[in-house]
């Protein structure tokens, strides 16, 4: 169950880190935080379903999220994954507004920062600088997909958890293995004889 909790000062100083090549007045930083709500989720629970359309871009405070697909055998297809300090949620439903094909799960209690399309895109109009952040924020993604599809065709089932496990933080390294296997492309069983086996 979702519950709306009040924004502490911490958590906007998080936030503010995100973006940094925005620079704020006071009375700009006021009008900023009100367009941020805070939002939590318990395990399991899921923050977008396939077929609903992603309402907001999210900042995470606590957790670690998993967006994923169901292939036809009704097998959960991992994408990718979101947790302390990143952004998340379905960015291509909530950009076109148009049904997620995705699933976004909250795998750990969950702490989220949410801002609605409307919000998100008034950030562009009224604060100088977020231009600036969203080309970096686009280019970064669209990067970072590409360097993952060029893995997964051209490394090895070891190559592609050693290169996983030099970059992946923390959080990342205690949820199930079932979910780690998945967005490396491998067989649970051979994530645990990895997980054994590499150092």
């Amino acid at each position: 169950m979702v519950k709306a909790l009040e924004m502490e000062d911490s958590d906007f100083k998080r936030l503010l880190g995100f973006f940094p090549h925005v620079q704020l007045t006071e009375e700009q930083r006021a009008t900023f935080r009100t367009l941020w709500t805070v939002r939590t989720y318990a395990r399991s629970e899921f923050i977008t379903e396939a077929g609903q359309t992603e309402r907001y871009f999210y900042f995470v405070l606590q957790g670690v999220q998993a967006i994923y697909v169901l292939n036809d055998r009704g097998e959960k297809v991992v994408l990718g994954f979101s947790y302390s300090g990143s952004p998340s949620g379905v960015f291509d439903s909530f950009i076109a507004q148009t049904p997620s094909n995705t699933f976004l799960e909250a795998l750990k209690p969950s702490k989220l920062l949410a801002i609605s399309l409307r919000d998100y895109q008034s950030l562009f109009q009224l604060f100088p600088g977020f231009d600036r952040w969203g080309h970096h924020f686009f280019r970064d993604m669209l990067f970072g997909r590409l360097f993952r599809e060029v893995e997964l065709l051209t490394l090895s089932a070891e190559a592609r958890y050693t290169t996983f496990l030099k970059r992946c933080p923390a959080e990342l390294k205690v949820i199930p293995q079932k979910y780690l296997a998945s967005y490396l492309n491998m067989k649970p069983e051979t994530f645990s004889r990895l997980r054994s086996s590499v150092r």
